[in-house]
């Protein structure tokens, strides 16, 4: 008795198991948290150090280089990227994905350990983390108050705002976005200091050795204990300016004297524009494993709590990422509600019998419901990958309801009652439905353990479309067959149907294919060869764009320019986009002194006429003509369509090939905006000690480096004297007075201290000239890494482009030394495609598996694995119409088709090997299994290209992902059922009769016994 006739027989545990899943499932439902992307945790490490005061190239042979040096030696690391600015140094490294990233972690920092000994003193101690990737900020903010300086509200974003925050269910971070902290300075008159001869120096440790407060122990007071404290620091400007200093000569004087003393804003590193007015801005972070929408209502809630005690401070949002991701997922709701509301109206027009299609009908939630307890179980999320999984599952789950109920209603019609007919059905389909299912299975499951960062994000995806497969086959075999058997009825309308003209044709056809077997499958072949060849001729993109209703602005100029420049020219760049009709918001950050980026928020595509990309290109044509500044309009992620990384031993090298294939591929026309990506030189002051004079005082190049620092910037943070002011110690920066900084005369006369104790100016042991040097440098692989940018041209897909590139001259001849890596959305495409092609490999192993141990034979299912060809050529037919390329939803709607495809051919084959075993030959067994089988089939394929409908219409958010997956795969499935229909019989029959006449020569040779006498029989 099988588990189908069990069920009939015993429906109350059936029934139980179900509701209890539904229950579950329901509760998982509503638990699971709504993201954008997945979670997931990648081993990825970066590392932060500075030294203040030194350019890029300092940084990099003095700190980047000795701790790439270190980590080179640790285990499991893929790739190490390097970032030198002034005064700072960023590493990243990336290890392979199967590390744990705790003992990736912990590897980094005893490798940073190791390196610390080789780091200059004055470096700050490198701060190791582990990277979360959790996409950008879900709710960004402005902070404003009509009383309160830029100062006063980055400290109210950082000690109230950030805490409160934080505190929120949901939330992990919030990092603060422009603004400016509060710092003491003291800025010293050099004419003065070399009066009482004092060097900067001096006078910075002896505010940092008496501005403190310090234990002096305990000790025991009139028999109590008590503890000793020595308090130092001062407590308002006059007593900080009242400090003495003591003079090399002898006496002192007072700090005020020799400097001017202030209490302000440190000097700006970044600052926020919102419409243009400035404002201190914060992102939202959603912790990880949380709901973007639970994150987001909570900090809603608690700004609200804050808004209310804090009167004075307005919140104005500037972004809310959380509405693509809510209609994101309402959009797949809905779509998966429309699939399943069409999938179940061609059951009814085909069946034409209400109470089948109830049956068909309830499988869809008992297939669904289920897998989000699954889902849960496994730590899964409802993100645009689960959610596109999900949406395209819709269509198969009905499938195996279809086929089984479509069996029992052709046993009805032929005079059983409802009972006997689903007990009969389900017996006689059971291995069908099976085979069905679990080659879909097969199908999917390795997308689920793809190798690589692709397998991380796609694991959702694969997992639960097989999931989803499995609890589809659970709900065939056992609810399915136990509720039409009480639930059906045999009446007056249940006569056995006689073929219409359709099937009579078909018949007709089907017979002459198998008379003429080697013209069919010649045809055959001759689709397949065309479909691969069309294929070539589709362009290969990505993803397809997506209207947002976001885009970003990068803005950069020339070296030398000042942070105030760049906001006047942001500025500019404001007031021209908000010309535009359908901007919302913009919203400047300034990233240092030449950078800015720019989001402009556009709004949903609902609310408003013209599509995102006519949107862009009229902001590009606005900002074209703006002058000294490179602009670039680019998409909601802030990266352009084409990057280029050449990666060589030297920075120079590098530059040279990067500027080489820069020109060369300006040349090419689906490009546009090619520019070599690395910093510009920037004008720099260079001091050369003369060695002879230098030496011959005692005066290294340590002490003219920190004399100069110290004078112009200032100690390190680290090492700044702290100004006690209540609650929160104030940094108090001594160097000289701006005028002398800006002077470079006057920079020549800054005093340095001598071994003897004299004090010489800085120009009689150095000499100080203009020149230029790198403001940044960025390494890859311990390699000197230049990248080289473009912005596809209208119409162009990123395949094309890449290919293009690929067959430059100047691409192919690097120069010695120099090589070309991809990187950007190039290098992703080509590692996830790769990580497809090797899933649909190993589908395809799994499915031949699957099939031999279904039908006890190595010969039957290559007849099911040579019918997966057969969709390729309508899947690119419909795509060439469409004009969408060879993309990541596409991709995945191949391997939908390969399930697909193998169901068709599995009716087909199931049922002609049940015929021949009961005494027909091969052709009547074909012929039979068709005419009983073409319905259901067709049925099934109508049904998924019905659940495919909603997506290929591509409305709501997240729909241009969906729609050329839909489309693919209703262009497949509509060939792929008229070629199996024809091919398979013609295929099956070759087959068949090949293995026949196999297992006789070999009987022959080795004496084995004769063949079955239906095996035996020829095949017409």
């Amino acid at each position: 008795m099988n588990m189908s006739t069990w069920a009939i027989r015993n429906p109350v545990p059936p029934i139980a198991l179900f509701l209890v899943l539904m229950v579950m499932g329901l509760f998982s439902f509503n638990s699971l948290a709504v993201t954008r992307m997945p979670n997931v945790d990648l081993p990825v490490i970066s590392i932060h150090t500075a030294l203040a005061g030194s350019g890029p190239s300092e940084i990099v042979t003095q700190i980047v280089t000795p701790i790439e040096d270190e980590l080179a030696n640790v285990q499991g690391v893929r790739h190490i990227s390097s970032t030198a600015n002034d005064g700072a140094a960023r590493l990243t490294v990336e290890f392979e994905i199967n590390v744990d990233s705790d003992r990736a972690l912990n590897d980094v920092k005893d490798a940073v350990a190791a390196a610390r000994s080789d780091l200059p003193d004055a470096a700050t101690e490198p701060v190791v983390r582990r990277v979360e990737v959790m996409g950008g900020s879900i709710l960004t903010y402005a902070a404003s108050g009509a009383s309160s300086t830029i100062e006063e509200l980055s400290t109210f974003v950082d000690d109230v705002v950030a805490p409160a925050l934080q505190g929120a269910k949901g939330v992990g971070s919030v990092d603060r976005i422009g603004g400016a902290e509060r710092e003491i300075a003291v800025d010293l008159r050099p004419d003065r200091m070399l009066a009482h001869g004092l060097t900067t120096s001096d006078v910075n440790s002896q505010l940092r050795a008496q501005n403190m407060d310090a234990g002096g122990g305990e000790g025991r007071l009139a028999g109590q204990q008590i503890a000793i404290r020595a308090l130092g620091s001062a407590t308002s400007l006059a007593q900080l300016g009242a400090t003495r200093i003591s003079l090399p000569a002898g006496g002192t004087v007072r700090l005020d004297q020799i400097a001017a003393i202030s209490d302000g804003a440190a000097d700006r590193e970044s600052f926020a524009l919102l419409n243009g007015r400035p404002v201190v801005a914060f992102g939202i972070f959603r912790a990880s494993g949380e709901s973007d929408l639970l994150a987001a209502e909570n900090a809603r809630a608690e700004l609200d709590r804050i808004a209310a005690e804090y009167p004075d401070i307005t919140f104005t949002q500037i972004d809310d990422a959380t509405t693509y991701t809510k209609s994101n997922y309402d959009t797949a709701i809905m779509t998966l509600l429309e699939g399943a509301a069409l999938t179940i109206l061609v059951v009814m027009l085909f069946l034409r019998d209400w109470r089948a299609t109830v049956v068909t009908l309830v499988a869809l939630p008992l297939s669904i419901i289920p897998t989000f307890f699954v889902m849960q179980m496994l730590g899964f999320t409802l993100n645009t990958i689960s959610l596109l999984a999900i949406t395209l599952v819709v269509g198969i789950l009905v499938d195996d309801a279809i086929v089984e109920i479509e069996n029992i209603v052709r046993h009805i019609q032929m005079g059983r009652n409802a009972y006997d007919a689903a007990v009969e059905a389900a017996s006689e389909i059971g291995t069908t439905v099976i085979a069905i299912s679990l080659t879909i299975v097969a199908v999917f499951a390795p997308v689920g353990v793809m190798p690589g960062i692709a397998g991380k994000f796609f694991r959702e995806f694969g997992l639960t479309v097989a999931v989803a497969v499995l609890f589809s086959l659970l709900v065939a075999r056992l609810v399915t067959p136990m509720f039409a058997a009480y639930f059906m009825r045999a009446g007056s309308g249940h006569t056995e149907a006689k073929d219409g003209p359709v099937m009579r044709r078909y018949l007709r056809v089907l017979r002459w294919t198998l008379r003429h077997r080697l013209i069919t499958l010649l045809i055959g072949l001759a689709i397949f060869a065309g479909s691969i060849y069309s294929a070539t001729l589709l362009p290969q993109e990505f993803v397809p764009p997506s209207d947002s209703g976001r885009a970003t602005i990068t803005v950069e100029l020339p070296p030398g320019a000042t942070m105030s420049e760049t906001e006047a020219a942001t500025r500019r760049i404001t007031a021209l986009v908000s010309e535009v009709p359908e901007m919302q918001s913009i919203f400047v950050e300034g990233t240092s002194d030449t950078e800015a980026t720019i989001r402009v928020n556009f709004g949903s595509r609902e609310d408003r006429e013209r599509p995102g990309p006519e949107i862009t290109a009229e902001i590009e044509e606005r900002l074209k003509d703006v002058p000294d500044t490179r602009i670039y309009v680019l998409n909601e992620e802030g990266v352009r369509d084409v990057q280029i990384n050449i990666l060589a031993g030297t920075q120079s090298a590098a530059e040279e090939a990067a500027r080489t294939l820069a020109s060369a591929m300006g040349g090419i026309g689906q490009l546009r905006d090619v520019a070599v990506e690395s910093a510009l030189p920037r004008p720099e002051v260079q001091i050369i000690p003369r060695p002879q004079l230098a030496a011959e005082l005692g005066v290294d190049a340590s002490t003219i480096a920190s004399t100069v620092r110290l004078a112009t910037v200032g100690d390190s943070d680290a090492n700044l004297a702290q100004f006690d002011a209540g609650e929160e110690q104030v940094p108090v920066r001594v160097r000289v007075e701006e005028a002398a900084r800006d002077d470079l005369m006057r920079l020549e006369g800054l005093r340095l201290r001598t071994s003897s104790g004299q004090m010489i100016p800085l120009g009689v042991v150095t000499d100080v000239t203009l020149a230029t040097g790198p403001s940044q440098i960025e390494r890859y692989d311990r390699e000197y890494k230049v990248t080289v940018g473009a912005t596809l041209a209208r119409g162009a897909f990123l395949g094309d482009a890449t290919n293009a590139i690929d067959a430059l001259p100047a691409a192919q001849e690097m120069p010695a030394g120099a090589r070309i890596q991809a990187a950007g959305d190039a290098e992703t495409m080509a590692e996830i495609f790769g990580g497809f092609a090797v899933a649909m490999a190993a589908g395809v192993m799994l499915v031949y598996v699957v099939l031999t141990l279904l039908f006890h034979s190595f010969v039957t299912p290559v007849t099911i694995i040579l019918s997966l060809p057969l969709a390729i050529g309508g899947a690119i037919f419909a795509l060439y119409l469409y004009g969408a390329g060879i993309g990541l939803s596409v991709v995945i709607g191949f391997l939908m088709l390969m399930g697909i495809v193998t169901k068709n051919a599995i009716m087909l084959v199931e049922f002609a090997l049940e015929a021949a075993h009961r005494g027909l030959s091969r052709a009547e067994a074909m012929i039979d299994a068709a005419h009983k089988r073409a319905r259901p089939i067709i049925m099934t394929t109508i049904a998924m290209t019905a659940g495919m409908v909603p997506s290929a219409l591509a409305h709501g958010e997240g729909g241009e992902i969906r729609a050329p997956m839909a489309v693919a795969v209703i262009g497949g499935l509509l060939l792929s059922t008229l070629l199996s229909l024809l091919l398979v019989p013609s295929l099956y029959d070759v087959i068949e009769g090949g293995k026949d006449r196999a297992r006789r020569m070999l009987g022959h040779i080795f004496g084995g016994a004769p063949a079955g006498p239906a095996e035996a029989r020829p095949g017409r």
